[in-house]
């Protein structure tokens, strides 16, 4: 027996057989995902004593789609996810040519998943080029639909561009270079605000102690800009019980979450001389490129940092490994699980089923703390026994 989660006005109902479709994804993809599910399956049964268990239903994306049906993204994939609400996927293939630009951003906008969730912590014995990764604590909230990843583009000399360069020229007097390539960077009021919220709002159920705007509004005032303005909007109209801005409070923000600003270039200074001073993170979609990836570095690297895309209207979330297909390492059965398995982890986490994310946890940590990893922490730990990924997956359940 398997049943579909649901939304209901209390939000995600979780039966005890979820359908959980999920995509292995393309080249180390197989290898990852093998190693994850068997993961995620012993810690939920070692969690709820088997009265519980994940009905597993892959779809098909990328380069196994593309070979099967002529597509590198199904309808059939799409209305999967979007029915089922909860899903995961490892690394995708991004196609050449014309078409869809990438996979993972067309699966954000299609099913407007406006949230990229990446929690950034240091589990216990991960080897990190900083003296105290144990200070990185913070989940980041980037917005997915829109900025300069929304893919409004034309090409240098195209008639396009030629006929835009016309039309800014005229109507605003604008003089930019006849051989540049134009992009268009839309930041929204409303696209910016439910960011915001969803961020906030889960200060306040987490427990988390700040919310920290994160933009270069000092140079693009009418859209980074703008996303700072809007934001102490959100602070001052919905959450004024809750959450205070620094400006309105002095930096003392007694029991309530304090809500700061701060350039982005600074913010990536800070993060490496003063991390605690920071926990959730809402910025825009380029940042949070850039930030999300900068600080997996400090805890570890990409290949153990989780990542997500949710909607917390609709309760839609896909839950995905951060890093590429790498394809020279295509079944060899040698690369870190971490990634795919700990978005499987907080995918629990967002179901409520926090024993067994925090199962997952415990055997991660146990068997990076015992140095029996992959090969990417072994190269740089003394003593380490390298073994292969589906090996690091028997060291995790062995750990729970």
């Amino acid at each position: 027996m398997a049943t579909s989660i649901t939304m209901g006005p209390d939000g995600l109902q979780i039966p005890d057989d979820p359908i959980i479709p999920f995509i292995e994804g393309d080249g180390i993809g197989p290898d990852i995902w093998a190693a994850s599910q068997r993961i995620m399956d012993a810690a939920v049964d070692k969690a709820y004593d088997g009265t519980r268990s994940i009905a597993w239903q892959e779809v098909l994306a990328g380069q196994k789609a593309f070979d099967a049906t002529g597509q590198w993204l199904p309808d059939e994939t799409v209305e999967s996810f979007r029915t089922q609400l909860v899903g995961i996927k490892g690394p995708l293939t991004t196609p050449v040519g014309g078409g869809i630009r990438s996979l993972n951003v067309a699966l954000r906008q299609i099913l407007d998943l406006y949230v990229t969730f990446r929690p950034v912590r240091w589990y216990k014995g991960t080897p990190s080029p900083v003296k105290h990764p144990e200070l990185v604590d913070m989940v980041i909230f980037r917005e997915a639909t829109e900025d300069v990843y929304a893919g409004k583009e034309l090409e240098a000399a195209s008639e396009g561009a030629k006929e835009l360069l016309d039309y800014l020229s005229e109507t605003f007097g604008w003089d930019i270079k006849e051989d540049s390539g134009l992009g268009i960077k839309p930041i929204s009021e409303s696209g910016s605000k439910r960011l915001i919220r969803a961020a906030i709002k889960y200060a306040v159920e987490e427990g988390r102690k700040s919310v920290t705007l994160v933009h270069k509004g000092n140079i693009m005032k009418y859209t980074e800009g703008a996303f700072r303005e809007w934001g102490y909007e959100v602070v001052k109209d919905e959450f004024a019980d809750v959450a205070v801005s620094w400006e309105d409070c002095g930096g003392d923000p007694g029991d309530k979450v304090l809500v700061k600003d701060v350039i982005a270039d600074a913010f990536l200074q800070q993060i490496l001389t003063r991390p605690a001073e920071y926990d959730v993170i809402a910025t825009m979609n380029l940042n949070g490129d850039y930030i999300s990836d900068a600080l997996a570095a400090q805890v570890g690297g990409i290949g153990i940092a989780p990542g997500a895309n949710i909607n917390y209207v609709t309760g839609h979330g896909l839950f995905e490994a951060t890093h590429g297909t790498a394809p020279k390492y295509t079944g060899m059965d040698k690369v870190n699980p971490g990634s795919l398995t700990l978005s499987g982890e907080i995918m629990l986490r967002y179901m409520g089923w926090t024993e067994a994310a925090d199962l997952i946890v415990k055997g991660i940590e146990g068997a990076i703390s015992s140095k029996t990893v992959t090969y990417d922490f072994a190269r740089l730990m003394d003593g380490a026994t390298e073994v292969k990924t589906s090996e690091f997956a028997s060291a995790v359940i062995e750990n729970m």
